[in-house]
Parts: C-alpha cells; structure tokens; sequence
C-alpha cells in the first residue's frame, strides 16, 4: 500500500509540470533578448573585424609564448613549495583526507541546498505562468460565451404564500390602485340606421 500512495502521490505531484513551464517561460523572455544582441554584434562587428586584421601574427605567438613560459614557472614553483611542505606523517595525511571529506560532503549539501531552492522557484514560476495562461484563456472563453449566448430573459416573479387575513387586507387597497390606474373601458355602441323608403 505504500508503494501505491508513494507513486499516486509522485504522479499527482503538479510542481515538474510547473517547473517546466517556467523553463518555458525563462527560455521565452531570454529568446525576447535575441534580436538585440545580434544588433548589438551587427554594430561592433567591423570595428572588431579591424582590429584582428590589424594585429600582427608574430607578436601574438611572442607574447603566447612568454605567458606560457610564466604559467610553466609559476606551477613549478607552487608544486616545489607544496612538496616542501607536505608533511610524512600519516596520521596527519588521514585527519588531512578526512577534514578534506566532509569540506567535500558540506559542500555538496550545500550545492543541493541550493538546487532544491532553484527549481522551487521556477516551479513557482511556472505556476503563476500557468495560472496567467488560465486565466487569459478563461477570458477568452467567457468573451466567445458572450458573444455566442442570446440574451437572457427576464425571471418570472414569485408570488409568495401569504396568510389568509394579510392576504384579504393587501389585495383590498391593491383593487383601488387597480381601478385608479386602469381608464375606463369605453362602450361602443352601435348606431341604428334606418332602411331608406322605396
């Protein structure tokens, strides 16, 4: 059973949906940023092109040879000085390793500390731009439900259930107001002619 509830609970889980959704939507604003750097690069371009056709091919090997000469001379002498100073002892070398270790295990906690809170954030992310792809698309759907639906119609008023002697009471005055508000119903009567004489 808990095998079940552990993988219900995986596959329930929205938060990896989400976390790609606000992959989606970093990728999308950083795509925005596109056009301009390649504006930008259009616009440096030739200045750039002519300063590496003003360079002169000797000089540059010289001077990667001289800072290759002072990198090899600056190991050498770091490797010397370490080997001078390592000390034999092997206890020291263990408490040396073992200090060296948990260094290595804090700093992946750390580094995994660290990811947990990245892709929480961008889970988050994604959430709030899923909820604003909702919500858009509701507002379309309530905009094509406008349009598509007729016009309601007015509700019939209820007649509420009333007491004989407040019913009698109310419907007396509401006759008078009836009789005062209609006009009077005229008679039309028809006139009688008389057949002409032969």
């Amino acid at each position: 059973m808990a095998i079940t509830d552990d993988l219900r609970k995986t596959f329930s889980d929205p938060t990896p949906l989400y976390f790609a959704a606000g992959t989606a939507d970093l990728a999308i604003q950083q795509a925005k940023k596109v056009p301009g750097i390649v504006e930008q690069l259009r616009a440096e371009a030739p200045a750039r092109i002519d300063a590496v056709r003003g360079i002169d091919p000797n000089e540059v090997q010289e001077k990667a040879t001289a800072r290759a000469k002072e990198a090899q001379e600056t190991i050498q002498t770091k490797v010397n000085e370490f080997i001078g100073t390592l000390d034999t002892d092997l206890k020291k070398i263990g408490e040396t390793a073992q200090d060296f270790a948990l260094r290595s295990v804090g700093v992946a906690a750390e580094y995994a500390v660290k990811a947990r809170e990245t892709y929480e954030k961008v889970a988050e992310r994604g959430e709030q731009t899923v909820k604003t792809w909702r919500g858009e698309a509701a507002e379309e759907i309530e905009e094509l439900a406008v349009a598509v639906e007729p016009k309601p119609e007015p509700e019939p008023v209820e007649v509420k259930a009333e007491k004989p002697a407040e019913a009698k009471a109310e419907a007396a005055p509401a006759k008078k107001t009836a009789a005062k508000k209609a006009p009077a119903a005229r008679k039309t009567t028809a006139k009688k002619t008389t057949p002409p004489a032969k």
